[in-house]
């Protein structure tokens, strides 16, 4: 068992520009995001990418507004937005949430990834830079969950390395309907085999001049332990 006599409050998140080789999260801000965000949420079957979230497709560009506004403002969750590095558009969002320094633990939340993110390199960087910004300052544990009836989402914690640890039987009521949520999480010892893993995936000569990826995350992941 760990001996944490010694364990100190650790640093809260900040916002800070996270750089990485194929996207950058940027602090969310209304001014340099919002019409690009907006853009990307207006994206076929966005009600569908909208589905286990807790707001709603935007249709109405004020309303939206207003989201980003109270969005940019927050502590937690800390929101940032997915920048591409070519274009330098917003091709997402996410958060970190439930940030508590008290015990070395926070969660990412909020995802919002547009259709020029998804299933890309940068969407799993911009994975990789909020654990790697959360295990930098010290954090024991990074969480994700999601609703038990969104089974894209379990597959990509999977495939992120999370570790799943079980169901908790309505844990919420979510746009009128009852959520079991399932959780996962990595810990800190098992963060630098991942982040290994991770930085061999992440390397452009993974990719092929298609931008396919010659080995997946995955295997990388079981090559590190």
């Amino acid at each position: 068992m760990a001996d944490l006599s010694n364990w100190t409050l650790k640093s809260r998140p900040e916002r800070i520009v996270l750089q990485g080789r194929y996207v950058r999260l940027e602090p969310l801000d209304l001014a340099k995001h919002g019409d690009d965000l907006f853009e990307a949420s207006q994206a076929t079957h966005s009600e569908e990418r909208f589905r286990y979230l807790f707001e709603e497709a935007a249709s109405d560009r004020a309303a939206f507004d207003a989201w980003v506004e109270k969005s940019a403002r927050s502590e937690d969750p800390l929101f940032f937005a997915v920048v591409d590095q070519t274009t330098g558009k917003a091709v997402g969002r996410q958060g970190l949430m439930r940030i508590d320094p008290v015990n070395g633990v926070a969660e990412i939340g909020n995802i919002y990834w547009g259709p020029a993110l998804s299933r890309t390199p940068g969407a799993t960087e911009a994975m990789y830079l909020f654990a790697k910004y959360v295990f930098d300052l010290g954090y024991r544990r990074y969480e994700w969950k999601c609703n038990n009836n969104n089974e894209p989402s379990k597959r990509a914690a999977e495939r992120f390395g999370f570790t799943f640890e079980g169901i908790f039987r309505q844990h919420m009521i979510q746009k009128g309907e009852n959520r079991d949520t399932a959780w996962y999480s990595m810990l800190d010892s098992e963060w630098p085999a991942l982040k290994a893993a991770y930085d061999a995936w992440l390397d452009p000569q993974n990719f092929d001049a298609a931008s396919k990826q010659k080995r997946k995350l995955g295997e990388m992941q079981h090559k590190a332990v």
